[in-house]
């Protein structure tokens, strides 16, 4: 599942000293970091269309030419930072996925524990930046076709993302794999049927995601965690009901 919605990336010193990080390329992906940066603040004011990237290049102080070095279209930069974004809600997942299993309703370590942890941050995400976040739907929307994005680099992950320890070192950057991860670990853990249909339940599981923030991004970008909560309640519920129908 593709990311809708844009990454706070940090350009605070990581945990790990970027020191040990050759120069060149640490150079090179800060810029790439900075310019997502500016980018993520520069749709809070204008559309991806409107938007001139000398504008950007003149925020992160480096030329036309070495933008589009780094990223031959404005859509490019629009995709790398959905990944970042991407990355980052991963790791939350992953964070709660390790954590130990509370049992019960959802939390701590449970399958819908984690994909409860990964929505949540997700609707921050879109409080945070509505903008850039209707722009990244629209993308996703535009895009003929899907592709895996590749994979960032160690040094690139510590370097976006100084205060999440341990993200440079996961193996697995895929949303949509970290909740299809968590929907069958709620279902070995009892916590959904074990006769429901994943791909199905993944399906609607999307449709929330992208569903939720379409609806109230412009009206009230504020209850979105909210509603996140309410149609994940119906969802899990609907599912026992279906799943207790077919025996």
């Amino acid at each position: 599942m593709p990311a809708p919605t844009p990454a706070t990336v940090s350009t605070a010193s990581p945990v790990s000293s970027p020191a040990k990080i050759p120069l060149r390329e640490r150079k090179y992906y800060q810029t790439r970091i900075r310019l997502a940066r500016a980018l993520r603040e520069q749709l809070e004011q204008v559309s991806l269309d409107d938007l001139n990237v000398r504008d950007l290049c003149d925020v992160v102080e480096v030329s036309e030419a070495t933008f589009f070095n780094y990223f031959p279209k404005k859509s490019d930069l629009l995709a790398y930072l959905s990944q970042l974004w991407s990355v980052e809600l991963a790791w939350h997942g992953q964070q709660a996925l390790a954590a130990p299993s509370s049992g019960g309703s959802p939390g701590a370590g449970s399958g819908l524990g984690v994909v409860q942890a990964v929505f949540e941050r997700a609707a921050q995400q879109f409080q945070i930046a509505p903008g850039a976040a209707g722009e990244l739907i629209a993308w996703q929307a535009r895009t003929r076709q899907r592709q895996a994005p590749a994979q960032l680099d160690v040094s690139e992950r510590r370097l976006a993302f100084p205060e999440q320890p341990g993200i440079e070192t996961m193996t697995d950057q895929s949303l949509e794999q970290v909740l299809a991860t968590a929907l069958q670990r709620a279902i070995d853990q009892g916590e959904l049927p074990r006769n429901i249909h994943l791909p199905t339940t993944m399906v609607a599981l999307v449709s929330v995601f992208y569903g939720v923030p379409l609806a109230l991004r412009l009206s009230n970008p504020a209850g979105i965690g909210a509603m996140y909560r309410q149609q994940l309640m119906i969802l899990w519920t609907g599912l026992r009901q279906v799943a207790a129908a077919r025996g």
